[in-house]
């Protein structure tokens, strides 16, 4: 398995990166596709994984440091795409001078952030539908 990963803009890579997401949070999870696209994605650094040449794997950061839209294939996950994209992500924090990055995690997915280094910050709340909790890392 071939992983690699590049640093993108959502206007060279909207295709891909929709794919990914729709895939994820809209079929998968059952997010409204209108929540799904809330206009941040171009003015976001986006990441974008691929194994073997194909797209598996997508996340973005926007300016303020708002790690989100973080989304693996299902039959790739567990393999540390994730990790790597989040790993990519807090560097173009890093990169941009900032100095915390936060995000909000569904509450399934907590713990993966727990071993990043982030911190739970607040109370569970429903985003969509789902159970999520606001996370933080002072980089």
């Amino acid at each position: 398995m071939n992983t690699t990963s590049i640093i993108c803009d959502y206007e060279s890579h909207t295709e891909n990166i929709c794919a990914i997401r729709y895939e994820v949070f809209v079929d998968e999870q059952n997010v409204p596709e209108e929540l799904e696209i809330d206009g941040l994605d171009g003015e976001a650094k986006h990441v974008l994984t691929f194994v073997d040449g194909v797209p598996m794997g997508t996340g973005r950061i926007l300016s303020d440091g708002h790690i989100g839209r973080v989304a693996v294939l299902k039959n790739y996950r567990g393999l540390g795409i994730g990790k790597s994209i989040m790993k990519e992500l807090i560097k173009c924090a890093q990169d941009m001078s900032l100095e915390k990055v936060w995000l909000s995690s569904q509450w399934h997915a907590h713990s993966f952030y727990l071993d990043l280094g982030f911190v739970c910050v607040g109370e569970v709340y429903k985003e969509a539908g789902i159970e999520h909790i606001k996370m933080f890392r002072v980089l």
